[in-house]
């Protein structure tokens, strides 16, 4: 019979589970609405290699990688948000669905221009509004730490969906008193579009799915691309005291579009302390449906990957900044121009490409001006 696939779609992306934990991905042809169950029995045992058996061995001796903590600790659910209410809807949708049910849900209003997130907000009992007035989204996430009513504070976007076990998943990690700060994966809530399928393939949120324990003493703390997103992590509320807020001259809303969630990254790695990306945390993200959007979005990550470095070599004298952009330039950038060059399929247009490298070279300009504006905003 095989696997039927609404909506008139070519390809399906399909999550593979084990024990409702992630395990794997496959992408699939879809002919006349469904997926062949010959073909998808053949896919499945090709991909149930040695990742599948390590997880199946795990859960069949009771091997559990994280250490949790003595009791289940109190959480904070944190959304930051700017015009947005049709994606809060939905977000603040499967937060209410949450197991367990978070205690503290509140979302912080990044410069409203209009009073239609107040007004989302007051639909769902129980979260709490906050209106953050000045700053970007650096600026919405202090506030929101700040605010938080637990020792943890769990971040998820405005635009993503959090799966029912997200929470549960995400507080197991915090055994460990290292540990500042759990990342989860971040799947494709859609693929619809050219621009979300070139998104999911080019520079997507989910980093496997392995559990990895990324630790300051042998991570190098300029290296986070591998750690995890914002979109999808919580944070001890503790890491304002040891480590510092996030740097308000970084992401969304100022002049580096992006960025501050992985220069935070890099300062717990760079003080000793771990991050754990555990794909067991869920959330399914809505990626930019166009291709315009997209080539926004791009150019966003390429200023905000060079603010960082900028900030890391103004601030912190990290020199190693030079070698993680050569590393980039070299294994990264260079490799996709050729594919585009040589036009192979999968290749991310030049369009794309230039939109990216563009957002590079923008960068240290990008942050040593947003850095003066913070400055000033502080006075």
């Amino acid at each position: 019979m095989g696997l039927r696939v609404p909506g008139g779609q070519r390809r399906a992306l399909l999550l593979l589970r084990w024990a409702g934990r992630p395990v794997g991905q496959l992408t699939l042809p879809v002919e006349n609405g469904a997926i062949e169950a010959e073909r998808l029995e053949r896919a499945l045992a090709r991909w149930a290699g040695p990742g599948f058996w390590k997880v199946w061995l795990r859960d069949g001796l009771g091997w559990d990688e994280a250490e949790p903590p003595p009791q289940r600790p109190d959480v904070t659910v944190a959304v930051c948000t700017r015009e947005r209410p049709d994606d809060l809807v939905r977000c603040l949708a499967a937060v209410s669905a949450l197991s367990p049910v978070p205690l503290d849900v509140v979302v912080v209003d990044n410069r409203p221009s209009t009073p239609r997130t107040r007004e989302t907000v007051e639909r769902f009992p129980g979260v709490r509004y906050v209106c953050q007035d000045e700053g970007g989204l650096n600026a919405a996430r202090n506030r929101a730490l700040r605010e938080a009513r637990h020792d943890l504070v769990a971040f998820t976007d405005d635009d993503a969906v959090v799966d029912r076990g997200w929470l549960r998943s995400l507080i197991r990690n915090f055994g460990d008193p290292r540990v500042l700060c759990v990342t989860g994966l971040t799947m494709p809530v859609e693929l619809e579009t050219e621009a979300q399928e070139l998104f999911e393939a080019y520079s997507p949120f989910g980093r496997g799915f392995e559990r990895r324990v990324f630790d300051g003493v042998r991570s190098s703390p300029l290296a986070v691309g591998r750690v995890g997103a914002g979109a999808n992590m919580a944070l001890r509320r503790s890491v304002l005291d040891l480590v510092g807020e996030f740097d308000e001259a970084l992401d969304g809303g100022t002049p580096t579009r992006s960025g501050g969630d992985h220069e935070m990254f890099s300062r717990i790695l760079a003080a000793g302390f771990r991050i754990v990306y555990d794909p067991a945390a869920l959330s399914w993200h809505r990626h930019r449906r166009t291709m315009e959007e997209l080539r926004e979005t791009l150019r966003g990550y390429g200023t905000g990957v060079y603010a960082m470095w900028t900030r890391a070599l103004v601030e912190g004298r990290e020199y190693g900044v030079f070698k993680q952009a050569a590393a980039w330039l070299r294994y990264g950038q260079l490799p996709e121009l050729a594919r585009a060059l040589a036009g192979r399929p999968g290749r991310l247009p030049l369009g794309l490409l230039a939109a990216e490298w563009r957002g590079c070279l923008a960068g240290p300009r990008a942050y040593l001006s947003s850095r003066r504006q913070a400055t000033l905003r502080r006075r």
